[in-house]
């Protein structure tokens, strides 16, 4: 498969990751990080990470034919990630930026058993990644455009995103579909104390379907809120806090920055999604754009799903897998409600394997599982005046045939 074959390109954040096996005895973060200590570990998983890779792997598996436009040095690192991605598709690497001056991105993840894990990462080329990465030409072909991870990206939130916006529209002038994700930063670093709602007002008029985390983006639009909340939250986890009416009025902002279609991503709680009223805005969304016959379904919606029951082995790159299970839906010209149905398979699907994408089908495997009558988990958000519906979806105040009771 040649570059301009690519029906999707997914561009943005990669990394190599390297995760050295650290054993039970160890299972004190002080055990290990000992001055002047020598301390054994086991052998080390070598992966590639980042949405470029997560997302990407997980299209192709899928079933779509996808190209991949990361950066990277030419280094060791640089072409482990190269030889790992050839690995699942020759054609997955034609379009990444090999950059001969810099060093490519890397992590080693510390993660001792029952404790959280430790991420030592450096940025490396995806710091300069910019709009002049990108022709025209490479674009040419391709009917969807994801961009993923620009908190992890220095050029990208610089200048309150002005680079950012630049590549996107770019794209959108271009024709394609844009799709944006985000990750959450460090808040003490320059991207943690960047300031995001500015950066995203400037970036979403060119995105059509924005993906983030419900805790990303509740940080970046409400950091004094945020702030608050964790402090009070068990754990530090806010997704239990993400009640109907907080999610409308998050939606809403985003959606009134340009987004046509918001999809907020709540871990194992599952997925929420709020799109415009507007259809004349769904009709531009470029080459994924909804045919004529579903611009009804898909305008004026505000629908949660929960996530399928299976037994999990891992979560990492659930939400990348989600989002690249909402792709394929809407590149297959699926209704929104199958759209729901097939993001939160894939990201079923994903978390029955420990890493990030091995547990992915193809895309038909995860329709047979759906249509087959796979059960879905109790939703326990709060969720007062939303109804739900006979398929498993909930149906918000917002939503444009809500009946009353």
């Amino acid at each position: 498969m040649s570059q301009n074959e690519a029906e999707v390109i997914i561009a943005g954040h990669i990394c190599l990751d390297i995760i050295p096996t650290i054993y039970e005895k160890q299972s004190g973060m002080g055990a290990l990080l000992v001055p002047g200590k020598l301390v054994e570990i086991g052998p080390a998983v070598i992966a590639t990470g980042g949405a470029v890779s997560n997302t990407g792997i997980a299209l192709h598996k899928l079933g779509s034919k996808v190209n991949l436009m990361g950066k990277i040095g030419k280094d060791q690192f640089g072409e482990a990630i190269l030889t790992i991605l050839r690995q699942h598709s020759a054609a997955l690497v034609d379009g990444m930026i090999v950059s001969p001056n810099e060093i490519s991105s890397y992590s080693i993840v510390i993660s001792p058993p029952h404790i959280d894990r430790t991420f030592l990462h450096a940025t490396g080329a995806n710091d300069t990644y910019s709009a002049e990465d990108l022709s025209s030409e490479q674009l040419k072909g391709s009917r969807l455009f994801h961009f993923g991870y620009p908190p992890l990206m220095r050029k990208m939130y610089e200048n309150d995103g002005h680079e950012m916006a630049l590549l996107l529209k770019k794209v959108k002038d271009n024709g394609l579909t844009v799709s944006l994700d985000l990750a959450k930063p460090d808040p003490e670093s320059d991207a943690g104390k960047a300031d995001w709602r500015a950066i995203l007002a400037k970036a979403l008029p060119y995105v059509d379907v924005f993906l983030p985390s419900f805790e990303e983006i509740f940080y970046m639009l409400h950091r004094e809120t945020y702030d608050e909340l964790l402090q009070a939250a068990p754990a530090g986890d806010l997704l239990p806090l993400a009640s109907g009416a907080l999610l409308s009025e998050i939606s809403q902002e985003l959606l009134e920055m340009g987004a046509a279609i918001v999809g907020l991503k709540l871990g194992e709680h599952g997925l929420y999604v709020r799109t415009t009223s507007d259809q004349s805005r769904l009709l531009a969304m470029g080459l994924c754009a909804p045919a004529q016959d579903h611009l009804v379904n898909w305008a004026n919606s505000e629908l949660i799903t929960s996530t399928y029951k299976v037994d999990v082995a891992g979560t990492t790159g659930a939400g990348d897998c989600t989002i690249a299970g909402f792709l394929l839906g809407l590149m297959r010209g699926l209704t929104l409600e199958a759209t729901l149905h097939t993001a939160v398979g894939v990201g079923a699907c994903n978390v029955e394997r420990a890493d990030a994408t091995s547990g992915i089908p193809d895309g038909s495997e995860v329709w047979r599982r759906i249509s087959g009558g796979w059960a879905k988990r109790e939703m326990k958000l709060n969720l007062p005046n939303w109804v739900l519906h006979e398929d498993g979806l909930w149906i918000g105040p917002h939503h444009k045939s809500v009946v009353r009771r």
